[in-house]
Parts: C-alpha cells; sequence; structure tokens
C-alpha cells in the first residue's frame, strides 16, 4: 500500500504549499537562534558596560539602518529575484552572527565590536524583512490562504521569541553570551537549505516596476499615506514602536537591579513575552476573516500599554512575568492584524513599496525610541520610563479607536471586490 506524506500535513490552510512549509521550517529553527543573539547581546552591552545609556546606543546600531535603507529597499526588492534576495540576507547574517561567536568566545569582544556588528545586521534586516514579507505571496499558492500564512508566520515568530530567549538564559548562565551567538550562527543553515529545496516559477519582473527608482519611491509614499486606513495603521505602530518597544533594551536592568535576578531572570521575562506573543499569533491564526480586525489593531496597544505601565510599577519576578504576557500579548496582535489588512487591502503592485514603510515605522522608529530610552531611564530610571511609555500606548489606542468609525467605510469597498464583505457584520 503507498503511503503518502500527505498525511503526516496538519490540516492548515497556508501548509498546503510546500514552499510555505520548508518556509516556515527552516526559518523557525533560525528565529530561535536569532533570539538568542539578541538576549545575548544585551546581556553582554549591559555586562561589559552597566550603562542604560550604552544600552540604547546598541540598540539604536542595530536599527538605525532600516531608517536609511528601508524606504529605497522596498523599491529595488519589487525588482529582485526575492528568492536570491533572502538567501543572500540569509548567508550574510549568518557570517555577523558567527563573528560575534568568535570574538566572544576567544575573550576580544568589546562595545564597539557589538555597535558595529549590530549595524552590519541591521543592514542586512533593512533588505531582507520587505523581502520576506513580499515573499510570502509567492510561496502560498492559494490567495485565501495568505491569511492563514501570515498568522502563522507571527506564531512561528513568537514561538521562537519564547523558546529562544528562555534557551539563552540558560546557555547564559552555565557557558556564556559567545555560544548563544554560535547556535544562532548554526541555525542559519536550515533556513538556507530550505530555501535552497523550493521550487519555483521562473521569476518575472513586472513592467509596473520599471520606471524611475525616485518616481516610485514617491509613488509608494503618495499612496501609502493617501489613503486614511494605511496612514492610521503604520502611525499607531510608529508610535508603538517608539514608545512600547523601549522595554526590550532595558530589561537587562529590571532583572538585575530591580528583581535582584540575574541571566535566568532575564531570560524569563522575554520569554514571558514571547508566550503571551505566541497566544495572541495563535489566535489570529483561528479567525477565518479579516473582518474585524480594525478593533483589534484599535484595542491592542492599551492591552500593552496597561501591561508596560504595571510592569515598570512591579518589584517582584512572578507579577512582572504576567506583565510581560500581556505586553507581549498586546504587541503581536497589533503588529500581526496590522500586517494581515495591509496585505489584503494594498494594491498588488505596490505591495512591497507599502510593506518597506510598514516596516520602517516598526524597525526604523525602533532606534529612536531605544535612543531615547536610555538617554531618559539615566534621569528617572528605568521603571518610570517604561511607565511613561506605555501610557503613551494607550493614549494611541483610544485615538485610533476614534477614528475606526471613519475608517471603516473606506476598506468596505475593497472588501466588497474581494468578496469578503457579505459575511461582515461589523
Amino acid at each position: 500500500m503507498a503511503f503518502s506524506t500527505k498525511k503526516l500535513i496538519p490540516n492548515i490552510p497556508a501548509f498546503k504549499s510546500r514552499n510555505y512549509r520548508l518556509f516556515f521550517a527552516g526559518q523557525g529553527l533560525s528565529l530561535i537562534g536569532s533570539w538568542m543573539t539578541q538576549v545575548a547581546t544585551i546581556w553582554l552591552v549591559y555586562k561589559l558596560s552597566t550603562s542604560p545609556w550604552l544600552l540604547g546606543i546598541v540598540g539604536f546600531s542595530s536599527q538605525i539602518p532600516s531608517v536609511v535603507f528601508l524606504p529605497i529597499a522596498g523599491v529595488f526588492v519589487e525588482r529582485w529575484n526575492l528568492h536570491r534576495v533572502i538567501i543572500a540576507t540569509q548567508v550574510l547574517a549568518m557570517i555577523q552572527s558567527l563573528a560575534l561567536a568568535v570574538l566572544t568566545l576567544t575573550g576580544s569582544i568589546d562595545i564597539w565590536h557589538l555597535i558595529l556588528l549590530s549595524l552590519f545586521q541591521g543592514t542586512i534586516n533593512a533588505f531582507d524583512a520587505p523581502a520576506r514579507q513580499a515573499f510570502v505571496p509567492e510561496i502560498v499558492e492559494k490567495r485565501d490562504d495568505m491569511a492563514n500564512a501570515i498568522a502563522l508566520n507571527s506564531a512561528m515568530f513568537n514561538g521562537a521569541r519564547l523558546i529562544g530567549p528562555a534557551i539563552a538564559g540558560i546557555v547564559l548562565a552555565t557557558v556564556g553570551a559567545g555560544y548563544c551567538f554560535l547556535i544562532d550562527g548554526l541555525s542559519y543553515i536550515a533556513v538556507i537549505l530550505a530555501l535552497l529545496a523550493m521550487k519555483l516559477k521562473p521569476h518575472v519582473v513586472s513592467l509596473n516596476t520599471k520606471g524611475n527608482s525616485l518616481q516610485r519611491l514617491k509613488e509608494g509614499f503618495v499612496y501609502t499615506f493617501g489613503f486614511p486606513p494605511i496612514r492610521a495603521i503604520i502611525l499607531l505602530l510608529a508610535l508603538v514602536s517608539f514608545m512600547g518597544m523601549q522595554y526590550t533594551v532595558l530589561v537587562p536592568i529590571f532583572a538585575t537591579k530591580v528583581l535582584n535576578g540575574g541571566a535566568d531572570a532575564l531570560g524569563f521575562l522575554m520569554a514571558a513575552s514571547g508566550v503571551g506573543a505566541l497566544v495572541g499569533a495563535v489566535y489570529l491564526s483561528m479567525r477565518k476573516s479579516v473582518v474585524g480586525l480594525g478593533k483589534i489593531i484599535a484595542y491592542s496597544p492599551a492591552i500593552m500599554g496597561i501591561g508596560l505601565v504595571a510592569f515598570g510599577l512591579s518589584r517582584v519576578l512572578w507579577f512582572s512575568l504576567i506583565m510581560m504576557f500581556l505586553v507581549g500579548l498586546g504587541f503581536i496582535l497589533q503588529f500581526a492584524s496590522s500586517n494581515t489588512l495591509l496585505q489584503t487591502i494594498v494594491e498588488d503592485d505596490k505591495r512591497a513599496r507599502v510593506l518597506s514603510i510598514y516596516t520602517l515605522a516598526f524597525f526604523g522608529v525602533i532606534p529612536f525610541g531605544n535612543l531615547f530610552a536610555g538617554g531618559l531611564a539615566n534621569y528617572i530610571g528605568a521603571p518610570n520610563t517604561v511607565i511613561i511609555s506605555g501610557i503613551f500606548c494607550i493614549l494611541g489606542s483610544l485615538y485610533f479607536a476614534r477614528q475606526l468609525p471613519r475608517l471603516k467605510p473606506l476598506v468596505h469597498p475593497i472588501y466588497a471586490r474581494m468578496g469578503i464583505l457579505p459575511q461582515a457584520k461589523n
């Protein structure tokens, strides 16, 4: 009797696409390593300097290339072979992680190394992020499965966000940061092999992607900020990225100075945020329609903000872990819902440009938030800085919620053309 591998594939819409299954498996393993590197980097910076300001500087360095390159990355990515771009970025990212490992394991690592390699990784991410997001429609065979694929991407990202920091905390406490970097570097082998195993149609550059690059860049910005729903989603994400994501560079201070812990406490706090994010991503993957995502986008920053305020006030580990759960839950509900809604309503020939601006609103704004947080924490302390961040997230949530009734009628015609609106109740 013939044995079918289809019986081994979960009944998940996006997994019906072979290329997406390969992408999911390889990327899932690599992301665990990436989260280990992120936790190990901020721990190493704090261990070498004990300076909130330098935590902010390194965080700034890892994200500032996005501000420079993301706006133009979307234009070029539309013309390039996305498959080859992603393979190239993964190879370069592997080199970066292995360089960190060698420097740390040989005892020659210094702050300037971390800053320089963070700049290098940020430059890679500026081209990788829009390419990766625009690549998903190419590897998902049915458009109806796109929302499921995007939600699964979030689940994968946040599953790694749960597992990676937890493993990093153990590795940091036992053998040190160098082995976190080494594991990350080796994990890229999985995603590179998965990408090479894909069977894709020949890459064809659309006629719509030809023309003056500056003109196309301007066209992308005009389209993005000229349509109120897209503009509102991106501006809210930018606010939350600037204020809400500051906690990621300040967590080592909470783990050591506020909660009187060590590397294990840092790993647990980051993992708790990952648990919340994973729960949110799984919830979104179970939704059958994009209808109703506007409300989730509106209120999720408030969940994150409440978690941040309470986290800033907490002085016990168990309560801080619960609040980190809320922070992760609130953020991923907003981030993934915004991504799904934009992927649904944006015009196909402008997808990469809009997604590059969307990614800029996240990665490009975070460095300034990190810099601001590091400087502010020097004067008023990390707890007060995080409390202020949470308050701004709550205010942004309330403002977007007030705008929602005005934005819905602008999206409904797009839903109607796609056959979604007849099932819409709100």
